[in-house]
């Protein structure tokens, strides 16, 4: 296959919160392509003008640019208009994943279930009613930018101090904050990759919920694949992973976070249109569990890109 592609281009880098997690992403994107015989170099926006790439010959493009710029349809926008094939989902899904304030009201309005959430914005918040959000949201709830990833500016709280502080926090990323009721139980994420779900993995952590530490430095996180939920329910989860992906435009690859409560019901968190890639990321997890090494896996992404 990779005589077809070309000379490629692997973003990665940026400027973004996630820069540290998208250069070692690159870093394992990059190695992986070499190592299966495609002509590939590594581009850093940061370091060097978007314009290059033309004058580079670059073929396409294999985006690993994690959050803001990279993932919010800003890069996808910019290689549309130069001409060039960019891997993953184009302008629309990739800005409609990346606000999960706007990506959780499509949940609702297609009858996905999401946990319970309030949007809080900084131009208009006003301290003092943080108990009143905690009484409505049952008491315990996570606190999210909109546009981060990576559970960048995330914190929990379950007292209205804690939420002040948490808000506080969360305000130095995004304008517009996400408070969601916390969901008690198991924490489940679903890779896609070109319209079919990949086997389920679980997240178990010792810490307080799955934080950037949990994600990338610590080495007391668990990861369950194959998964312990009995077949029918693992399809289930999975059919509710495609939805989300497809109703907020996503197409290529990417993965799905959910929980499930102690009755059994899945609640979808958020929809990843450029999942990490570094040495404990879930998506190469879950391909290898299915069959595919990580060459082959990157093949099929780089496969998939095109011109939106």
């Amino acid at each position: 296959m990779s005589v077809d592609f070309g000379k490629v281009a692997v973003l990665y880098g940026g400027s973004a919160a996630e820069r540290e997690v998208s250069l070692k992403s690159g870093e394992t994107v990059l190695n992986g392509l070499i190592a299966a015989g495609v002509d590939a170099i590594g581009f850093d926006p940061k370091e060097r003008p978007l314009s290059e790439l033309s004058a580079l010959g670059i073929d396409r493009v294999f985006n690993v640019i994690h959050g803001r710029g990279g993932e919010d349809g800003t890069i996808q926008g910019a290689l549309s208009f130069m001409g060039i094939p960019c891997t993953g989902s184009g302008v629309l899904g990739s800005a409609l994943a990346m606000d999960k304030s706007r990506s959780k009201q499509l949940f609702k309005a297609n009858h996905l279930a999401t946990p319970p959430f309030e949007l809080v914005h900084k131009h208009s918040y006003q301290a003092g009613n943080e108990a009143d959000i905690l009484a409505r949201l049952g008491g315990i709830v996570f606190v999210k930018p909109a546009n981060e990833g990576s559970s960048i500016g995330m914190n929990r709280a379950e007292t209205p101090a804690q939420l002040a502080q948490a808000l506080t926090l969360a305000f130095d990323y995004d304008q517009t904050i996400i408070v969601e009721a916390f969901i008690d139980g198991p924490e489940y994420t679903v890779a896609i990759l070109n319209n079919r779900a990949l086997p389920v993995i679980e997240l178990r952590t010792p810490r307080t919920f799955y934080d950037y530490t949990a994600k990338y430095q610590s080495n007391s996180t668990e990861y369950l694949c194959p998964c312990e939920l009995s077949r029918a329910d693992e399809q289930q989860l999975q059919q509710l992973a495609l939805a989300a992906f497809n109703v907020v435009g996503a197409k290529g690859w990417g993965r799905v976070d959910a929980m499930r409560d102690k009755d059994g019901q899945f609640y979808l968190l958020e929809v990843n249109t450029i999942p990490g890639m570094t040495a404990k990321s879930l998506v190469p997890m879950a391909a290898k569990v299915s069959g595919l090494s990580l060459e082959a896996l990157l093949l099929e992404i780089l496969a998939t890109a095109e011109i939106e």
